[in-house]
């Protein structure tokens, strides 16, 4: 049984609907403890850490749309981060009662009955914040991600995301700053990292994940050895 799961048993019955969907339920203890590991979160600053050491938490989104703020929403959540016995993974659709439309069923795969069957969101958001403690995160076009996750967090727990959230492409613009490189394809193909089921979450993020070991190891090649040299360089550049 889950932690969502024991707080809902022990409170006896579900406290409310949840504005991001029907299913779930917005539960007090809940948004208490997601809110306590953003704080916790925000006491470690990774940017003096060497980027072999530095802990990162790759993640993708699939999504209905482009627009949170005009109701779109998650459809599922994939992340990768790497553990000292291996890769360890999390995925989950989300549930939802409203079905895809026909376009994001071809580019996901997602149907209707899937999400029927998945989980809360408030489980699936609550169990993501667990996995990535002590983490600093990455995505490939992060603004779609941070957009998504700001919304989500403030509808679940009327909570702000204040994660520290860095982007593949502000690494591959200091790997070659002549070669405009924007997709997740476009970037695997440059540095010859194999593009496989794409618009499924995890696989996305395995390879976001690939992309970043890959920057990281050019950039030190190039003297930049942590997110601090990173920026500074970047800062002088703005100068």
């Amino acid at each position: 049984m889950n932690v969502v799961d024991k707080w809902l048993r022990q409170m006896g019955a579900l406290a409310g609907r949840s504005a991001y969907h029907p299913k779930g339920s917005r539960n007090a203890e809940a948004v208490a403890y997601a809110r306590r590991l953003q704080r916790e979160q925000k006491q470690r600053d990774h940017l003096e850490m060497p980027f072999k050491k530095l802990p990162v938490v790759v993640f993708d989104i699939e999504t209905t749309g482009f627009s949170p703020k005009k109701g779109d929403t998650v459809l599922s959540i994939g992340a990768v981060k790497q553990k000292e016995t291996g890769l360890e993974e999390f995925y989950s659709l989300v549930y939802s009662e409203t079905e895809p439309s026909e376009t994001v069923k071809e580019l996901t795969g997602i149907t209707g009955n899937m999400l029927l069957e998945a989980p809360p969101a408030e489980e699936v958001f609550t169990d993501f914040l667990q996995f990535i403690q002590g983490h600093t995160l990455v995505a490939h076009h992060a603004k779609h991600e941070k957009a998504f996750m700001e919304q989500t967090l403030w509808t679940l727990y009327r909570m702000k995301f204040d994660y520290r959230l860095l982007d593949t492409t502000f690494l591959t613009r200091i790997i070659d700053p002549e070669r405009q490189l924007h997709s997740l394809e476009e970037c695997c193909d440059y540095f010859n990292i194999p593009s496989s089921g794409r618009h499924h979450a995890l696989e996305d993020a395995k390879m976001t994940y690939r992309l970043w070991n890959t920057c990281t190891e050019h950039v030190q090649k190039q003297g930049y050895h942590t997110l601090k040299d990173v920026y500074s360089m970047l800062a002088r550049q703005q100068h």
